[in-house]
């Protein structure tokens, strides 16, 4: 699929953009160029690589999980303007 300008603009206008003709040409080379290069990624065979989480081989320290603050729960618990069963009650945000 090939953009042209018509494309290039009926996007900008989708999207509240002002583009003008000179830049509307030069956006949608940009663009078709971007579109032949995914189009030579997606040739690539990939069958045999396995999928990776990280490009490199490394591993994430970890640190032991400790408590190093005190529970003050019960202390600032009454100071809520509601709670219920040890846990705070905020407004619902989102119906």
């Amino acid at each position: 699929m090939a953009i042209d300008s018509r494309v290039v603009a009926r996007v900008a206008h989708l999207a509240r953009l002002q583009v003008d003709d000179g830049e509307s040409e030069a956006l949608s080379e940009r663009l078709n160029d971007i579109l032949g290069m995914v189009d030579q990624l997606q040739q690539a065979d990939v069958g045999e690589v396995e999928p990776l989480a990280h490009p490199l081989e490394v591993s994430q320290p970890l640190r032991d999980d400790q408590i190093d603050e005190p529970d003050v729960r019960d202390k600032v618990l009454p100071l809520a303007p509601a709670s219920e069963d040890g846990c705070f009650l905020v407004p619902r945000v989102i119906e």
